[in-house]
Formats: C-alpha cells, sequence, structure tokens
C-alpha cells in the first residue's frame, strides 16, 4: 500500500494528537506485523499520550526544550505540545525527535510541521528537528562521562518523553557493545533509551516513560535498576491492570507501566502510585503517595521496585519485610533444570527401564502434585532419559526436591505453580529436571517432607503469590528473585508443611487456609 503523506491533510480544527493519531494509524496499515514486531514499533493510544502528558510539570520559564527518542508519528511530542500550549505560559518549544525507520519520516515531517502551524495559532513558537538515526549510537558517550572520547557536550532536554520500542537484543548488536555498563545478560532495547535519557535532563528536568515493568526485577534488569536509581527519583508510576488493553490494536500482552522521574538531587522519599482498570478510565485513576523505602530497598542488591495495586498489597509488603528469612540464610538453594531437551534428544526414551532416569518436565508440575508419567501431546516430549556417561552430569541425584515452573501462561491464575517431590516417587538413583523447570534443594543434605511440603504451600499460597506480583510482570519466574525473595522462620515453614501431611488435604482451598492462618490473614 503506497501512500502519498501529502495528501492526508489535518482536518478543520483538528488538534495535533488527533491528526497523528490518524497518520500513525494510515502508516501501520502499510507495514506487516513481523515489520511492527522486529523494530519494536508499537504506537501509543491517545488516551495514553493525553494521560503521559498531563503528568508534565509546568516549566518555570516560558521556553522549553523536548526530547522524543523513537517517536514513531510523535503522538507523544504532539500531546506534551498540546498540553503545554492549553496549560501553562510557554511560548517557546524546542523539540528534539529520533526514528530510525526512513518511511516513517515523511508521516513525522507533516506531522510536526501542522503542529508548528498549530502553536503558532496559540501564539507559541515552535522550532523541531528529525534525527533519522539511531537514538542509542547517537547518544551513547553520555553514559561514560569520564573516557576520553566524551567531550561531556551533549544537549540538555527539560522534558524527555517516549514510549521507546520494545525488543531483545543480541549480544552482538552494536547497541548492546556501546551501553554495556548496564548491562548484564540479554537486554532489552527500552531500557538503554531510559539509562541514556537520565543524563540528557537539565537539572530541572523530568522523564515521562511509558514501557514494560519487566526492569522492576530481575537479574538481568539488575544494573539497569541500580543505574537508574543512583542518578534519578522517581515521582509518579501509573499502573494498569490489563495486559490486553494497553496497546490492544498491536496485540501486546506486556505489562506496562508509566513512570516519571527527576534528576536525584535532594532525597524525595515520596511516590505517587496511580493505578487504572484500562484505558477508558484513565481520567479518574486511583492515585495514593507511598513512602520510597516502603517500595524500594536502596540498600539491597537487587533494588527491586515493588508496585502495590491496593491496600492489600501494601499490606503483603509489609508482611514480608517483617520476615528476615530466605532460601540463602536456610542453606536451600534454587537451580534451574539442567536438562536441556533438543542438546539430549539421543537420551531421551519413551519407556521406563535398566539404566533409565525419569524426566520432569513444566507439564508434570501442577500446584502441589507432580505427576510422572502423564499423557502429552507433544509425543516428542519423551519422558524418561537414559543413564550414561554423556547424561550424567545433567542428571541430579534423586532425593527430594520441591518443583516449580519457570514459566506461568500470560493469562493463568498464578504466576507460582509449584509441587512437592519425594525421591522415593522412583526406585532410580537419579532424577531428571527439564530446563523449563527450576528446583529448590539442600545442596549439603537433604529437605525433610515437612520443608517440602511447606515451600511449596507457600509458593503455591495465594499470599506469595500475590506478593510476587507486586514485583514480577512477567510469566518468568526467576531464580534470582526466588533467592531474594523473603520468608518466614523456617520453624513455621516447617509447621506447614507437618500440618498439611497431617491432614493429608493438599488442595489449594486447604493450602491458602492454613497459610493464612499461620499470618492471620483469616
Amino acid at each position: 500500500m503506497n501512500v502519498n503523506w501529502s495528501e492526508i491533510k489535518p482536518n478543520d480544527g483538528e488538534s495535533p494528537v488527533c491528526y497523528s493519531n490518524r497518520m500513525g494509524e494510515l502508516y501501520t496499515e502499510t507495514v506487516t506485523t513481523t515489520f511492527k514486531k522486529f523494530n519494536g514499533q508499537f504506537f501509543t493510544p491517545i488516551a495514553i499520550a493525553r494521560f503521559m502528558s498531563k503528568q508534565i510539570t509546568s516549566p518555570l520559564s516560558d521556553s522549553i526544550s523536548i526530547l522524543d527518542p523513537g517517536c514513531g508519528a510523535a503522538i507523544l511530542s504532539c500531546g506534551a505540545i498540546e498540553y503545554l500550549t492549553l496549560n501553562t505560559k510557554i511560548k517557546n518549544i524546542k523539540l528534539v525527535t529520533y526514528e530510525t525507520d526512513i518511511n516513517l519520516i515523511p508521516v513525522l515531517e507533516r506531522v510536526l510541521e501542522y503542529t508548528k502551524i498549530w502553536g503558532a495559532l496559540h501564539n507559541v513558537n515552535i522550532e523541531y528537528s528529525i534525527y533519522n538515526t539511531d537514538f542509542i549510537l547517537s547518544n551513547y558517550s553520555v553514559l561514560y562521562p569520564n573516557m576520553v572520547y566524551n567531550t561531556n557536550d551533549s544537549e540538555k532536554f527539560d522534558l524527555i518523553i517516549s514510549n521507546p520500542p520494545y525488543f531483545k537484543l543480541s549480544k552482538e548488536d552494536m547497541r548492546v557493545k556501546a551501553a554495556q555498563c548496564i548491562i548484564d545478560g540479554q537486554p532489552n532495547i527500552y531500557s538503554i533509551f531510559m539509562a541514556i535519557s537520565t543524563l540528557l535532563l537539565t537539572a530541572q528536568g523530568q522523564m515521562i516513560y511509558i514501557t514494560p515493568r519487566s526492569f522492576t526485577s530481575g537479574r538481568y534488569f539488575r544494573l539497569f535498576r541500580n543505574f537508574l536509581l543512583k542518578h534519578i527519583q522517581i515521582e509518579f508510576i501509573h499502573l494498569f491492570n490489563t495486559r490486553k488493553n494497553t496497546f490492544s490494536k498491536d496485540n501486546i500482552l506486556q505489562e506496562t507501566l508509566v513512570i516519571k522521574c527527576s534528576p536525584k538531587q535532594q532525597e524525595n522519599n515520596h511516590i505517587t502510585l496511580s493505578y487504572s482498570e484500562e484505558l477508558n478510565d484513565l481520567d479518574a485513576p486511583k492515585t495514593k503517595t507511598i513512602e520510597q523505602e516502603e517500595i524500594i530497598d536502596l540498600s539491597s542488591k537487587e533494588q527491586i521496585i515493588h508496585l502495590p495495586k491496593n491496600t492489600e498489597d501494601e499490606k503483603l509488603i509489609r508482611l514480608f519485610k517483617s520476615w528476615d528469612g530466605n532460601l540463602n540464610k536456610y542453606h536451600i538453594q534454587i537451580s534451574t533444570g539442567p536438562v536441556v531437551a533438543f542438546r539430549s534428544k539421543e537420551l531421551l526414551e519413551e519407556k521406563f527401564g535398566a539404566n533409565v532416569a525419569p524426566l520432569y518436565w513444566l507439564h508434570n508440575v501442577t500446584k502441589m502434585v507432580a505427576v510422572h508419567p502423564i499423557d502429552l501431546e507433544d509425543k516428542n516430549k519423551k519422558q524418561f532419559i537414559r543413564i550414561d556417561k554423556n547424561a550424567i552430569s545433567t542428571l541430579l541425584p534423586n532425593k527430594n526436591y520441591v518443583l516449580l515452573r519457570r514459566f506461568s501462561s500470560k493469562d493463568d491464575n498464578s504466576r507460582l505453580i509449584a509441587a512437592p517431590y519425594f525421591g522415593n516417587a522412583a526406585i532410580c538413583p537419579y532424577v531428571g529436571i527439564e530446563n523449563k523447570l527450576n528446583y529448590i534443594y539442600r545442596p549439603k543434605g537433604h529437605l525433610n517432607r515437612m520443608e517440602v511440603m511447606g515451600i511449596a504451600a507457600l509458593l503455591n499460597s495465594t499470599l506469595f503469590d500475590n506478593y510476587f506480583r507486586t514485583f514480577n510482570g512477567n510469566v518468568n519466574v526467576s531464580a534470582t528473585e526466588l533467592r531474594e525473595m523473603p520468608m518466614p522462620p523456617l520453624i513455621v515453614i516447617e509447621s506447614i508443611g507437618k500440618e498439611l501431611i497431617s491432614v493429608n488435604d493438599f488442595s489449594i482451598k486447604n493450602v491458602n487456609y492454613i497459610v493464612n492462618k499461620y499470618f492471620n490473614i483469616i
């Protein structure tokens, strides 16, 4: 579909935001879903653009500089300009935009030219620049202020507003190499956009982003969180209670948030948390001001950001913070299943026999129950593995474990799905655990039955699942996060396990009843 963009004119009295949105929708019809996904190109809906603009603090002077990296059809730039023009005493706006998609440049030029005309009609002078270059590669030197090649003359901005691209980068990508100081593992490009932006703010600047909430926890984002919280203070976070509605046109199920930050100067211990069910109630979100220390422990190595959505979540966070135990302190470890199926194809067997061990897949684990073998539609998922010299390094001693799914379905009712596994389940010296499962164990010794049942019960409980959701916005269940997660005293864990064993009722209803009883939540 070829479009002559010069022929797509604004309607009489049309706002810049609406014109940008219309142009953006037309543009998306000219590219494939594959193209958009490859480029992380998800255009911002009007409701979110206007909501983000409302978070702008009025500038102290009548002039402002704005940066929109990865601007798409510039709906966020238009939203910011509209808001500033109609709600403040602004007279001069300098806008800088970055967009790598060459096909979007004619769209961008039409939208910004119209925005400039619209601004003039409201007595606001707007000057804009469009850079058809990569934002990261053009600005990464700010991450290395002490390096010889950094001239420290990067332009600073009073406002940075962005819906950056979202996709993972390979280790060989030039942008990963350019931002190595904030990267540990496989990064998502949006975090590099955010990191660079923090260093492009003026002293009184403000940065407003809409991103996945995945950066709030997890090992791969730890360096980024440490960097971010060192350089900025979070003023505002908005949460959406649905995955399906935020970017529904692009069928995006990633959990997203809107975050507003400013350069770190003096300690600001207050963060405003905002919350809406979906887009149609953005005009009247629920808000609450909370102490920073209640949701971020800046003294910890992980610096996980908890995001409570209601009073119950806040109570949960306080309860968990009152516990000073965790798996490591109890000499208990969590690791990822060592059997990678595609690397072990020749070792997999369909039936049990001599020199064969059971192999547990994600599908063998449901809440409080590990069943083996089971009927699987995928016949390639053979549920036994041969014990020989090629497999021995990936097999585990057949002893007591808690098995935990590493992934949950996007619309699963629970993030945490765990089952007790007892070594007497198979007459075999070894057991195989596939890579999509985590397993919890005591490296020097063994977990007793009460510990296994107690840990499994806690992880399966609504109490733990709700707490886990306050900091984890992924479908991934990270071993790193679980190692650090607060746990009640070991004697309490064993007591929960003992009571479950004594009543011989392992239903989730009974698990929740017993767990809640121990923490006075009935």
